[in-house]
């Protein structure tokens, strides 16, 4: 689908909104309510093309599954009541799904076949079944990608240390922990988003983690409690109108309820450190910090990250690309090379349609050099999401800084995390 997008946002955004619930914690709540005992209430979910994959997956697995608009109520069928499927499990474009499920599954008393759609087949899975084979798991894949096949099992306990910084990775090896005798201990590289230890520890998972969160130890479980699941905003969603209201003079905006896990603040640390404008009023729900975020219009500094400091702001790092396009110098980012294996190539695609419209990005193999003092003008007026829902919002906000007319080519992949995305642009564009 091609859309034509809005242009020269003379008066900037204002207003408040509540951006849809956080996407990591939507998927979550489905997997872990499923395998719970007792029925989980999670309210706020998330209706993106992901996350309604992962509620269809468990359903074609034998779990009940209630759903009214963003209420939704799983009627967990505990540690062993799911059923072997009767078709292939569908993932569509979900990395989550496919990886954490691969964890999940490995030890379930049934085979299970995972197929997925032509983006996500070519994402790499021998980083997740690698690492689960050390704990027994027998898991086939097409060359290191989907179609996959998961022969569930028993598994066994493993000291297990991560190749690289992945919280998908990490899911996948503690949920095949649940399921295996004795304690598996799990070293991370560098720390990545935790909501998957937080919310099985809320529903009684044997699960620790060390001072440093570099360390996972996870023990069998024979049964997890369900609970009321209250999905707080999505900071990788709410990221984009944090970005266009920093860059679009005369902005002010809030968001609010938006979840604020230290995992996640990766932007937030970014635009101050760029010159932003941000204020944050911080709360905790349900095990998680939340809060409202105000953004006003701010000039930008050029900014240089590396390794450390990637884990916190992968999903954004298309965002802060945008941002180093209109600072005034040279940004660097370095240390970003799963960009690479995302829904798409996200560096080459970054520098591919920035570039278009004249922004002076160059491509690394692990991220960026951008020099923001390079006035842009439009050379091609038609873009492409590529198929990847973030560039293809990235694209929309960047269309916010020229004056002449643009088309979004496949813009319906924002679908897969933010349907109302462009409607919700409009309504901060229009207060």
């Amino acid at each position: 689908m091609d859309k034509q997008l809005q242009i020269n946002a003379q008066h900037g955004l204002h207003g408040q909104l509540s951006v849809p619930g956080d996407k990591s914690i939507s998927h979550r709540a489905i997997m872990i309510g499923s395998l719970a005992t007792g029925e989980t209430h999670v309210h706020h979910f998330l209706t993106s093309a992901d996350c309604l994959a992962t509620l269809q997956a468990f359903k074609n697995l034998g779990v009940q599954i209630d759903r009214q608009g963003d209420e939704v109520v799983v009627h967990g069928v505990g540690m062993h009541g799911l059923k072997r499927p009767e078709h292939a499990l569908q993932m569509a474009n979900s990395g989550t799904t496919t990886r954490l499920m691969m964890g999940l599954l490995a030890g379930q008393a049934f085979e299970s076949r995972l197929i997925g759609d032509d983006s996500l087949s070519k994402r790499p899975m021998r980083r997740v079944a690698d690492p689960l084979a050390e704990m027994g798991a027998s898991i086939e894949t097409t060359e290191g990608h989907l179609p996959a096949v998961v022969h569930g099992q028993t598994l066994k306990a493993a000291d297990i240390q991560l190749k690289v910084a992945s919280a998908q990775v990490k899911s996948a090896l503690i949920f095949a922990g649940l399921q295996a005798p004795g304690h598996t201990v799990i070293h991370e590289l560098l720390p990545t988003r935790d909501h998957s230890e937080n919310m099985l520890k809320a529903f009684g998972a044997d699960l620790t983690v060390s001072s440093d969160k570099m360390t996972i130890t996870v023990g069998q479980t024979d049964q997890l409690n369900a609970q009321t699941v209250q999905v707080p905003g999505d900071m990788s969603s709410a990221a984009f109108f944090m970005v266009a209201a920093t860059f679009l003079k005369g902005s002010d905006i809030t968001l609010t309820n938006v979840g604020l896990n230290p995992s996640r603040r990766g932007l937030l640390d970014v635009l101050v450190q760029m010159g932003g404008h941000v204020e944050v009023n911080e709360t905790v729900s349900a095990g998680e910090a939340v809060g409202d975020i105000r953004v006003q219009s701010a000039d930008l500094h050029p900014i240089a990250l590396t390794a450390e400091q990637i884990p916190a702001i992968i999903d954004e790092l298309p965002l802060v690309a945008l941002l180093a396009a209109k600072a005034d110098g040279i940004s660097t980012i370095h240390g970003a090379e799963e960009l690479r294996v995302k829904e798409t190539d996200r560096i080459a695609c970054v520098e591919r349609e920035l570039g278009k419209l004249g922004a002076n990005v160059k491509a690394l193999p692990d991220g960026f050099v951008i020099d923001g003092r390079t006035p842009w003008q439009v050379n091609d007026t038609v873009l492409d999401s590529h198929g990847d829902h973030r560039i293809g919002m990235m694209l929309g906000l960047a269309a916010l800084l020229v004056d002449q007319p643009l088309t979004l080519h496949r813009a319906d992949a924002v679908g897969v995390s933010y349907p109302e995305f462009f409607d919700d642009l409009n309504t901060l564009l229009e207060a």
